[in-house]
């Protein structure tokens, strides 16, 4: 809850409705990852890194549970 109280405080100096609504999407794909057990910072690196040679009828595969999912398919290959 103490990030929703810092946020709602710093909503208010974003100098325009536009920066207020840039804030808003970063925020939800940073609070997104987290829901799903994801590192926000590497998943947008990825995502950032990758999102250019990528097919936009496959976009539903940049969100972040299919990150953990292959993250983990990964791990689990290593392991072996």
């Amino acid at each position: 809850m103490r990030c929703v109280a810092l946020g709602r405080k710093n909503y208010l100096f974003m100098g325009s409705e536009r920066g207020g609504q840039s804030a808003a999407i970063a925020y939800t794909l940073i609070e997104t990852a987290k829901l799903n057990a994801v590192n926000p910072q590497a998943w947008l690196t990825d995502v950032l890194g990758g999102i250019v040679d990528h097919k936009i009828n496959r976009i539903d595969e940049l969100v972040p549970r299919c990150y953990a999912l292959k993250a983990a398919s990964l791990t689990s290959q290593t392991i072996r």
